[in-house]
């Protein structure tokens, strides 16, 4: 390297897994390409609204919205 190079690392933050149809997952996933929820215990199908092959596990959690209600 010369001087002055610098290496930047790769930042996981921003990385999406992907999962296919066909391949055994269980629980919550979206479509990649239309955004279709489903939730799965065995395995991923098609989507049924587009077709799409590609699914996103989702990050939903029952406590991620609780900082979006009022206070009373």
């Amino acid at each position: 390297m010369s001087e002055g190079s610098t290496v930047e690392s790769l930042d996981v933050r921003g990385y999406v897994e992907f999962h296919a149809a066909g391949q055994a997952a269980v629980g919550e996933f979206h479509c990649s390409e239309c955004g279709y929820g489903i939730v799965v215990q065995r395995v991923l199908p098609s989507c049924p609204m587009c077709g799409g092959g590609a699914w996103e596990a989702s990050t939903w959690s029952p406590f991620s919205r609780a900082g979006d209600l009022p206070l009373q």
